[in-house]
């Protein structure tokens, strides 16, 4: 590969083949990588939260944010805010388990802010509530402690 290029997908659209490991930090071209999650991909909520909490619980939020985000994109308008949420809150693990401490705390929070409307309901038996003091735990620890293990870490979706 002619590394001056940029990588593309088959439709032309820029994108970076690079190997990724379990947080979705590049690795060097050739190296062995966790497998990418498929973008794009419409899920029930359901399927969401199962495929997502699987990666939680593997350690992999990054890729648990990519699952977030295609319902983010995919789902209902008014659901808009809560799949947001959701991805904000397994973007902020990845950063706080890669060390981004600031960047980490910001996005459990933002995460935490966008969910807070649906505390009071629990859609798809999402413990929204229970993920909200969560993130907003996490953040605080994450501000003045050691980088943290994602897989350790990993909320609780549904109850």
């Amino acid at each position: 590969m002619n590394e001056t290029r940029r990588d593309r997908d088959a439709e032309g659209r820029a994108r970076n083949a690079r190997p990724r490991d379990g947080l979705g930090r590049p690795l060097p071209y050739g190296a062995p990588g966790v497998e990418r999650q498929p973008e794009g991909v419409v899920r029930t909520p359901a399927e969401t939260l199962a495929e997502a909490q699987r990666l939680l619980d593997a350690g992999m939020p990054f890729h648990a944010h990519e699952v977030f985000e295609d319902a983010w994109k995919s789902g209902p308008e008014d659901e808009r805010e809560l799949w947001r949420g959701l991805a904000q809150l397994a973007v902020g693990l990845t950063h706080s388990a890669r060390g981004n401490t600031a960047g980490g705390a910001r996005l459990l929070r933002r995460g935490a802010g966008a969910l807070a409307p649906f505390a009071g309901s629990a859609p798809y038996g999402i413990e929204v509530a229970a993920l909200v003091d969560w993130a907003r735990e996490l953040a605080a620890r994450v501000e003045s402690g050691p980088t943290v293990d994602a897989a350790a870490e990993a909320p609780r979706l549904r109850g």
